[in-house]
């Protein structure tokens, strides 16, 4: 066997071409990505399955005279398309922040900010949290986005710009039903309310029919940019909230405002200071 094995790679160095190379490069790369997408995602059991198989179909396309090198990289590329869209949320969530994002540029005026936000996280937490419960309360339907700085401009600019500091009183009168905003999405970036009435991408996966379009729009949002939710329903009062896709529902005070400190702490560590 060993002797079949050797002969298997003797047969691809003298059977050699120079397009070999860049298809080396190219299945090197998807290798690298492959592995990337699982470590990332705390997926890392699979990178053992994954490579597993590769170092397999290697040995199997160098032992077998019917499973050759074009047959190996046929397999590789399914084997790694097939591991890749385990996670297509992610991916997609990736490539929309990459093409999409900004450059950011720190400056002493940003850092100011950031520091006063730090200082009176307390006030608008406990102000966000005000509102959704009174609008919970009323059955008022409303959709918070918490923005990272990186959400597609195109969204923002699809409502009206606010840039307004955070108050409970400003966040219900926009979700006032027949307000001119109330049925766009609210945007919130640290301290600021940046803009009201922005419409969403809708999620394309399926859920049960209690969860309307203010719901899928608020999972949609969280599964193309790296951003979360806050979700009231207009028919029930329920307050959800979504990270990366996922929505937990029936979420009361204690748990809204874990969430929002969450948020406002990786917030306020951007640049990797604690708070």
């Amino acid at each position: 066997m060993n002797a079949r094995i050797w002969e298997g790679v003797k047969a691809v160095f003298t059977s050699f071409e120079p397009i070999m190379i860049v298809e080396t490069l190219l299945f090197s790369v998807l290798i690298y990505f492959v592995l990337k997408a699982l470590w990332e995602n705390n997926a890392r059991p699979f990178i053992f399955v994954y490579l597993a198989m590769v170092v397999t179909a290697g040995a199997v396309a160098l032992y077998s005279s019917h499973f050759g090198v074009t047959e190996f990289f046929l397999f590789l590329l399914t084997l790694s398309l097939f591991f890749l869209l385990l996670f297509t949320v992610e991916l997609k969530r990736g490539v929309w922040n990459l093409m999409r994002r900004e450059p950011k540029t720190a400056s002493s005026a940003a850092a100011a900010h950031t520091n006063a936000v730090a200082a009176r996280a307390d006030e608008y937490i406990n102000g966000i949290i005000k509102a959704v419960q009174n609008l919970s309360k009323n059955d008022v339907g409303a959709l918070i986005v918490l923005s990272n700085g990186n959400l597609p401009r195109e969204i923002t600019e699809s409502g009206v710009t606010l840039n307004a500091k955070i108050s409970s009183q400003l966040i219900e009168g926009i979700f006032i039903p027949k307000a001119p905003l109330h049925d766009g999405a609210m945007v919130i970036y640290g301290d600021t309310i940046q803009a009201a009435g922005c419409f969403l991408p809708l999620t394309q996966r399926d859920f049960p029919k209690e969860y309307g379009t203010r719901h899928r729009a608020g999972i949609g949002v969280t599964e193309v940019a790296d951003v979360s939710a806050i979700i009231v329903s207009e028919e029930t009062g329920i307050v959800s909230y979504v990270k990366r896709g996922e929505i937990t529902r029936y979420v009361d005070s204690e748990g809204l405002k874990r969430f929002l400190k969450d948020y406002y702490w990786k917030e306020f560590n951007a640049e990797g200071k604690k708070a």
